[in-house]
């Protein structure tokens, strides 16, 4: 009975542990994967046809949008590279852009296909992951770790909803697989101390791909750099006195801090590592940490009632504020910010106030003002139609 009592009470222990909001889980990979289940799920598409179908807002008009894009052309001809070779801003560029842009296509296309059930959309998305699973071997340069993180964001979210929709069948879905297992996983499964936006969307790259692949190895390793880059990414209050840290960088003063949070030396609840070096980056990384939020929803483990979801809760209301034209304080970046954030905040804003009714006013202000949210030709599309005020 002793024995049985203690095991009980370490048992209870750890698993409080593992609840804490500042204690990352090691083991979050679901036993088996819900599919579709990379950012947007079977429940939430069926919720977005219905009112698209029913020429409901502000859905229909973020489909009309969507449907009017170039992502969304019939005609459009995929490029893909053997080597997609990618320097800083996308200089060199070849094959950077073509390559985002084919999986935001592919992406855009699937959506697409599940609303309308028009099987072209369909097959014009499978056509262009296919011919890039054809061809592409490597990526190169200094941006290659980033660029393979958005590219890669995108490819599996198209990916799981034609392979788990669509009954007209996908040939070449094994050699799509093998594409995101022996190309892109590599590229993005070991992070980057880079500033925070790279490690987090090459995370992000790395459970989606991982979902895809039911490699519950890949998405337990990739999630706990994406709790611990987090973490060190947004700072709140409770972390101290000084942000906290990804232990590979060997931050280990208050100078080096300072220096990677771009000079910034005032720390206060919502401000990100890149708030400083501008806002635009600053929405890469929080548009990443929502994307992983809503995947790890889907597959059973909400982050949003722990300290991911406060994280995000913060960053959005501090960003969206200055967004709004709230005069910047002479402590915070030196009394000026670099615009624009972007339309990152559906996600995030969807699930905190509409699911679980925190009070969001910035940031409802800022995503009612920006719909219907578009794409930023990056990793980032149509969140108004797959996340705007959907409650499934």
């Amino acid at each position: 009975m002793r024995r049985t009592a203690f095991l009980v009470t370490v048992t209870a222990l750890i698993v409080g542990a593992l609840a804490s909001p500042n204690v990352p889980r090691a083991q979050a990979a679901p036993t088996t994967f819900a599919h579709p289940g990379v950012t947007v799920s079977r429940a939430q598409l069926d919720f977005v046809r219905g009112k698209v179908d029913s020429a409901a807002q502000p859905w229909k008009g973020a489909f009309d949008q969507l449907l009017a894009s170039k992502y969304a052309s019939l005609s459009r001809t995929p490029k893909p590279r053997a080597v997609v070779e990618c320097g800083s801003y996308s200089n060199p560029n070849y094959g950077c852009t073509d390559e985002r842009e084919d999986a935001l296509a592919a992406y855009t296309d699937a959506l697409a296909w599940y609303i309308t059930r028009d099987e072209r959309y369909a097959k014009k998305a499978i056509e262009l992951m296919d011919a890039w699973s054809a061809v592409v071997k490597d990526h190169t340069n200094s941006n290659a770790p980033l660029q393979t993180g958005w590219a890669g964001s995108s490819w599996p979210r198209a990916a799981e909803i034609i392979k788990y929709t669509y009954t007209g069948g996908w040939a070449n879905s094994g050699r799509f697989a093998t594409m995101l297992r022996d190309v892109y996983l590599p590229e993005v499964i070991n992070g980057s101390n880079s500033n925070g936006n790279w490690e987090l969307s090459m995370t992000e790259a790395a459970i989606g791909i991982s979902v895809f692949l039911e490699d519950r190895t890949s998405y337990d390793k990739a999630m706990a750099k994406f709790r611990t880059r987090t973490a060190a990414y947004v700072y709140l209050a409770s972390d101290g006195e000084l942000p906290r840290t990804v232990p590979s960088q060997n931050l280990n003063t208050r100078d080096k801090i300072v220096a990677y949070w771009q000079g910034q030396g005032t720390f206060v609840t919502g401000l990100t590592q890149e708030t400083c070096r501008d806002l635009t980056h600053t929405g890469y990384g929080i548009s990443a940490i929502s994307h992983v939020a809503e995947t790890s929803r889907i597959q059973g483990q909400d982050l949003y009632g722990t300290d991911v979801g406060e994280r995000l809760r913060q960053a959005l209301g501090f960003q969206a504020k200055y967004q709004l034209g709230t005069a910047v304080p002479s402590w915070l970046c030196g009394g000026s910010l670099n615009q624009d954030l972007g339309s990152v905040t559906e996600v995030g804003y969807n699930a905190l106030h509409n699911r679980l009714g925190i009070a969001m006013t910035n940031t409802q202000t800022l995503t009612l003002q920006n719909r219907p949210a578009g794409t930023n030709n990056l990793f980032v599309a149509w969140e108004t139609l797959t996340h705007g005020d959907n409650p499934a």
